[in-house]
């Protein structure tokens, strides 16, 4: 068993990753500018951005709880973040979603989501359903297009329970014939709610579009022909294929010491036999790699309420040394809503011009991240009667960064985005999801002192660097749908 942990400033050379050469130097060493200057410029390279002379790291955040980090026999890491709070969440983030089926598999992996909680060898749907309320416990799982997610909360001294019962359903789940034809009418209801949800439908168009002909570009749920086909072996051959010890994190948060859930994790996940050639998620979405091929998809309802338009340019993947500018940049552009309490009391400047743009209802800008690419962009909603100047303000605020950058509005955008990474660790279900993702993602988790120096590093150059590396005269990808009539076409 292999053990380390992660407070740590851990500098790499080619970007964030865990699998680059790297410096390990413990955060609490960290004390003068001149050292943490030396970890930071080498992230950029070239473009570094240098934190300022007399830059300090908070003391606080150098007191943020260690998350310590385990490699069981067979490949399997167990990550635990320990706080006294009476409960804890534990839980398995997979290294595997909808980017890893072929097309007749399209599907799978949410299908199994739900099959999941069907039932197991030793325990009836009943028998697992009265366990989990009689515990008061909360069980949950969900899919994305990279990962997978099994987890559950309940009291500290429930865990053990709670974690050989996750181990049951993912080693043991009765995936019958019955079980998966009762499930095909539930996944095609879920499938109609859906698509009575404009955002979803329309970044799934955005997807299909941008990512067409390559892994990204399929849907989480599949099409209806899969829901209806999938059969028990092809469910059972995705999780031989793809559901191993190696791409898994058992990720505890909360009142769990981490020797404990090592030992739990051994107990209950140590027999998973290791896969003979371990490959990465990486090593597979190299061989099959996903890129944005520039083009646009309109679909015209005329009976809808609102015009919504998404546009998006290609960026890169999570580990890259320009991910941390992007999060910046999405920040920076934000987003508005004409109902909100706000109203023009704003000094985002993109939020101002749709303010002033009487087709514009609402606007959010993503910032969408995978293993090797992604999407950067903004998503608009309005009545559709003249979309012009909705989409000149999209696209010249999201340009406009390549020559002018306003030093406060940059400034403001930092402590958003510092206050929304803050937020999400409240809970252990926000610390234990965050464990998980960068374990998958970055193969170690970065703590806060980093992510903070990381964006405090971004300055205007680094601004203008990104959009004028990827997006100025650059592709780009469209969606549009709803009362689209007065949508500019995409050589606009």
């Amino acid at each position: 068993m292999v053990q380390w942990q992660s407070k740590l400033l851990s500098v790499h050379a080619r970007g964030m990753a865990g699998s680059s050469v790297q410096r390990v130097i413990p955060v609490s060493s960290v004390g003068s500018s001149g050292l943490l200057q030396s970890l930071v410029k080498p992230l950029f390279g070239s473009f570094k951005s240098p934190l300022p002379p007399d830059y300090k790291v908070d003391p606080v955040l150098l007191s943020q709880v260690p998350t310590k980090v385990s490699q069981l026999s067979n490949g399997m890491r167990v990550a635990t973040e320990t706080s006294k709070v009476g409960t804890a969440t534990v839980g398995v983030w997979i290294d595997a979603g909808t980017r890893y089926e072929s097309a007749k598999l399209n599907g799978a992996a949410h299908f199994l989501e739900h099959l999941i909680f069907k039932g197991t060898s030793k325990r009836t749907q009943r028998a697992l359903e009265v366990e989990v309320e009689n515990l008061g416990a909360h069980l949950n799982a969900y899919t994305s297009r990279e990962q997978t997610v099994y987890y559950a909360r309940a009291l500290k001294a429930d865990i053990p329970q709670v974690t050989e019962l996750l181990s049951d359903i993912l080693q043991n789940s009765s995936v019958t014939d019955e079980a998966i034809d009762r499930e095909r009418d539930v996944i095609l209801r879920e499938m109609q709610e859906v698509n009575g949800m404009p955002e979803e439908v329309l970044f799934d168009y955005l997807h299909a579009t941008a990512y067409q002909n390559t892994p990204l570009g399929k849907t989480i749920l599949g099409p209806e022909e899969n829901v209806r086909t999938l059969k028990r072996a092809d469910l059972m051959d995705y999780v031989n294929t793809h559901y191993k010890p190696h791409r898994m994190v058992l990720v505890g948060a909360g009142d769990i010491e981490h020797e404990e859930l090592v030992k739990l994790g051994e107990k209950f996940f140590g027999n998973m036999p290791a896969a003979p050639v371990a490959q990465s998620a990486v090593e597979l979405c190299n061989q099959d790699p996903a890129f944005l091929t520039g083009s646009m998809v309109n679909i015209r309802n005329d009976d809808m309420p609102d015009a919504h338009l998404a546009v998006a340019f290609e960026t890169c993947g999570w580990a890259h040394p320009d991910a941390p500018a992007f999060m910046v940049m999405q920040s920076l552009l934000g987003g508005w809503d004409r109902a909100s309490a706000i109203g023009d009391v704003t000094s985002n400047k993109l939020a101002a011009a749709m303010n002033a743009t009487t087709d514009a209802h609402r606007y959010v800008t993503f910032n969408t991240s995978y293993t090797d690419t992604g999407l950067f962009g903004v998503y608009a909603v309005g009545d559709g009667l003249d979309l012009d100047e909705v989409a000149y303000a999209m696209m010249t605020h999201m340009i406009g960064p390549s020559s002018e950058v306003d030093e406060s509005a940059l400034e403001i955008a930092k402590q958003a985005l510092k206050t929304s990474l803050l937020s999400n660790l409240e809970g252990t279900t926000g610390i234990a999801e965050n464990i998980g993702r960068q374990l998958l993602v970055y193969g170690r988790c970065i703590p806060l002192a980093e992510w903070f120096a990381r964006i405090d590093a971004v300055d205007a150059p680094a601004l203008k660097r990104i959009v004028n590396k990827y997006f100025y005269d650059r592709e780009i990808a469209i969606a549009a749908m709803g009362r689209t009539h007065s949508v500019p076409d995409y050589s606009w």
